[in-house]
Order: C-alpha cells, then structure tokens, then sequence
C-alpha cells in the first residue's frame, strides 16, 4: 500500500452478482457492487429507519478475483477492505462525471446473521506468504511444527483437539525447522 492511501472497510449487500473478466495479459479481475445502508432506531416512533444507502463498485484482481467469482453473489452480505479510489471521466454526452470505487484488498462473507465454509485453495508460484501449495502439510499450529493430531496447543490443556489438516484457517507455511508444540517459542 503506498503512503496517502485511503483505506476503508465496507460491510454491506452485494448488490450485482460479480462479473469475472481477464485482461489481455490473462489477470482476473473480478468486479461488484456493494450497498452499505446505515440504520438507526427512532426512539420517537419507536421503529428502525434506513439512511441513505452507499453504493460503490468494488475491483478484486488475480487469483481472489476468481475465488470472490466462485463465492459471492448478488443478496450476500460482505465484508470489503481495500483502498478508495476516484476515477474521473467524460461520457458520450462529454459530461465529466467522477466515480468512486475500491481497489480490493480483502472481501469475505459477513457472518453476523450468515455461516460460510471455507475451502482453502493451494497457491501456486513460488512466493509462501500466508500458505503455499502444500498439499501434506508437516503439521503443527500456523507451521510451528508439532504432529498431526495434535491434541492442543502448548501452554493451553484445555484446549478441544484440532486437526491442523482439514483447518482452513492454518494458512501460515511450515516453519523451516520450527519449534515442537513442547518447545518454547523463539521468541
């Protein structure tokens, strides 16, 4: 993220199913509009009442381009981080005309009044931020080692069994030599 950036966070309704396109290089990009409506209890009338709804297209690029294709669609309600654009540009008529958009960074259902299954998909490429094609993983707790059917994290027996293979949220890669769930931390 470059210095001066907007970051905003958006949750709201999907408005338009997600459109996937590739450019001419074969990048993904993946567009959709989300409606943030804010809603506030009339105390006088005893009722809730909706301001006015914010509406603004979301471009989500690469391989998370295809996964928010796959995922979302038009009624879900999502959570969407990223940076605020503005695009300036003449019509047909030659109005200049002015959008606002968002450069996505991270989107995801929200699961306030919702559940969701996540399939975790292997990267591919050579960069191991966050995951990696790792199709057996060694195991452990976010790559710190350990085995497979590890009972609970050092430090904490109380903890309910886990099975860090069919966990999607163990997306951090194998330690390169790491530490055993009896080690201490290296830090």
């Amino acid at each position: 993220m470059a210095q001066g950036d907007t970051t905003i966070t958006v949750v709201g309704n999907i408005v338009n199913d997600p459109e996937l396109r590739f450019t001419p290089n074969g990048a993904a990009v993946a567009n959709f509009r989300i409606a943030s409506t804010p809603r506030r209890f009339n105390r006088e009338t005893n009722q809730w009442e909706d301001g006015e709804a914010l509406f603004l297209t979301c471009n989500v690029w690469r391989q998370a381009a295809e996964n928010v294709a796959e995922s979302l669609s038009k009624g879900m309600r999502a959570i969407v981080v990223g940076r605020l654009r503005q695009r300036s540009y003449q019509n047909r008529e030659g109005e200049s005309r002015t959008v606002y958009e968002i450069e996505v960074d991270e989107v995801g259902p929200a699961l306030k009044y919702a559940t969701a299954q996540v399939n975790r998909n292997p990267r591919e490429g050579g960069g191991n931020f966050g995951g990696g094609s790792n199709p057996a993983p060694r195991g452990g707790f976010g790559g710190f080692g350990g085995n497979q059917q590890a009972s609970a994290p050092a430090g904490n027996q109380n903890a309910a069994p886990m099975n860090p293979v069919n966990d999607p949220w163990n997306s951090a890669p194998p330690a390169g030599g790491g530490f055993g769930a009896d080690d201490e931390p290296p830090f």
